[in-house]
């Protein structure tokens, strides 16, 4: 199952059923989870570490050297889940300081040219369109939906059930259960309730998210009052999603959009 004209690196560890393209490259000290799939001409390198049954399709190139300007070398590397894709031309890389590692779970599906920088850390079941791109240290959590080009500045935060619309600019925390998407006047436009639907959150606590959200960005409230106001509601205060949603609100360091 391996091409012959497939380069294995001595140290290199396969699990059962692994297959290996034609022209790809697995590093030393890569270690590839039964039933993983190489492409012809995929690279996987670095010190890195893939679950069970990911795939990996042409020209991608997994965990490569960290483009931060303040790597002094080290072991660093790259750590990665079960059943993740990785389209084409899809660039994943390590971490940046000694002991440090960029991570990936599990069902996430990164489509072509997308990149993830290093020492970011990806939840589960992530979908990263085309051209997408996380700087250094973005923490994402999971069901997030990345639309066509967007980009991530460096240690932004994602919360779960969030989308991004094609082409936004996301300089600040976006916030869990929400439809993110601008340039410039970039912030929360509605919930993403399609997404929450698909996912059985019961009718009662999209209601809520929809309340929390009209209070939070149009009732001309700062955020101090808004969060206030939510916690007020004794039927919101007792939500677990509000109360997750006001928390991500209260421990932002960069703001939230």
């Amino acid at each position: 199952m391996i091409h012959p004209t497939a380069i294995i690196e001595p140290g290199a560890q396969l699990g059962e059923n692994v297959e290996i393209g034609a022209y790809a490259y697995i590093g030393g000290e890569v270690t590839l989870g039964a039933g993983t799939v190489i492409h012809h001409h995929a690279c996987v390198e670095g010190f890195t570490t893939m679950g069970e049954n990911n795939e990996v399709y042409p020209f991608a190139v997994i965990g490569g050297k960290t483009q931060d300007l303040k790597y002094v070398g080290g072991r660093v590397g790259l750590k990665i889940g079960d059943r993740n894709t990785f389209r084409e031309y899809v660039t994943i890389h390590g971490g940046t300081k000694d002991g440090e590692f960029t991570t990936l779970g599990n069902d996430n599906n990164i489509l072509a040219y997308s990149h993830v920088a290093h020492d970011c850390q990806i939840g589960n079941f992530l979908v990263m369109s085309s051209q997408a791109a996380f700087a250094g240290h973005v923490v994402c959590g999971d069901h997030v939906n990345f639309g066509w080009g967007t980009g991530i500045h460096q240690f932004a935060r994602i919360g779960d059930y969030a989308m991004l619309a094609a082409m936004s600019r996301i300089t600040q925390d976006v916030p869990p259960y929400m439809i993110v998407e601008g340039t410039t006047d970039v912030s929360a436009k509605m919930v993403n309730v399609v997404a929450l639907q698909r996912n059985g959150f019961p009718a009662e606590d999209v209601k809520a998210l929809r309340l929390a959200h009209r209070i939070i960005y149009h009732e001309n409230l700062n955020r101090t009052q808004a969060l206030e106001k939510i916690l007020a509601d004794p039927e919101l205060a007792a939500n677990p999603h509000i109360q997750k949603l006001v928390d991500f609100y209260r421990t932002s360091k960069r703001g939230v959009s």
